[in-house]
């Protein structure tokens, strides 16, 4: 009696263990967080709305399980949201993964990548020049604030240095990019006194673009004609800082870099308005004029040239 007492015991146990295992993961209705059981361990899981979308997909329909999450909203953004959060909010133990780490992500992630890769440029201006207050060489070496703004100035010169050696295994020489962004200065403010709108926007980022259509427009509104002439050879012309802009962890090479220049020109300016009186400057006078401007190029696309994507106002 004993012994059969015993086996009874153990088979009744087993049956608790196999009960326990099969309860797992226990989901309802409703907009309320709720517990998962794996084995002897609870943790928490997501909504149990997500949860019943996720496993009660009936397969006479044929979805697939992102196709369940968007029916009944309209937000695509919040679709891409909510799906992420349920493939990392479930979890998983012993080898046991649930049915949405084997899911495919969906065309508009894919999408994504390649619009990231065939992007043409970024469209702002990476860590704008800026002057730096001149410090003491006291404070620089014996306060806790020129030690860090030792640090800064160094970080700065070894991007810079970083970008100019990236630009230089593309065939890159100073003196010809000096140069061409000359040429490309001198053109530029020429089309921009003349507003010609069309042939400047080869020469300029999209976002350049729209704000030199702008500037355009309100002169056009205030003078009607400009007179602008570059007195050559220039003053000066300089790099004043380089950075370079990945767009692809994966592959380093897929970069657009950003080059500072300062110009230090003279010029002659003269505007007049609808009767041909000259209502502001003088063709006659050359002024001194510094300009800060930004040029931008890809490293990866063929055939990428030099463009305008920024101008800095100190």
């Amino acid at each position: 009696m004993a012994l059969v007492r015993r086996f009874q015991t153990v088979r009744s146990l087993l049956k608790t263990a196999g009960s326990r295992e099969s309860s797992s993961l226990p989901f309802r209705n409703g907009n309320e967080f709720s517990l998962i059981q794996i084995g002897d361990d609870f943790r928490f899981g997501c909504w149990r709305s997500y949860h019943s979308s996720l496993y009660q997909v009936p397969e006479a329909h044929g979805k697939s399980v992102y196709s369940r999450l968007y029916e009944g909203h309209n937000n695509a953004n919040t679709h891409l949201l909510r799906s992420t959060m349920i493939a990392e909010s479930l979890p998983f133990t012993n080898d046991k993964r649930s049915a949405t780490t084997q899911v495919k992500a969906p065309p508009q992630l894919q999408k994504t990548g390649a619009v990231r890769v065939s992007m043409v440029s970024p469209g702002f201006v990476y860590e704008p020049y800026a002057l730096q207050e001149k410090i003491s060489i006291w404070r620089r070496c014996f306060t806790r604030s020129g030690w860090r703004r030792t640090k800064e100035d160094f970080i700065r010169e070894l991007r810079s240095a970083y970008a100019i050696a990236k630009l230089r295994k593309t065939g890159y020489s100073k003196n010809t990019f000096y140069i061409e962004a000359l040429e490309l200065y001198k053109q530029i403010n020429i089309l921009m006194a003349n507003g010609d709108k069309k042939t400047i926007r080869k020469n300029v980022t999209e976002r350049m673009y729209s704000a030199l259509k702008n500037e355009i427009k309100q002169r056009e509104a205030m003078w009607d004609g400009v007179y602008w002439e570059m007195i050559e050879p220039v003053v000066k012309i300089r790099t004043l800082q380089a950075r370079l802009i990945g767009i692809d962890r994966t592959d380093l090479k897929k970069a657009f870099i950003q080059l500072t220049l300062e110009f230090l020109t003279k010029q002659k300016f003269e505007a007049y308005d609808a009767k041909g009186n000259v209502v502001a400057g003088d063709r006659n006078k050359e002024v001194l004029v510094r300009d800060i401007w930004v040029f931008e190029k890809s490293l990866f696309h063929t055939g990428a040239y030099w463009r305008l994507c920024g101008r800095i106002k100190l």
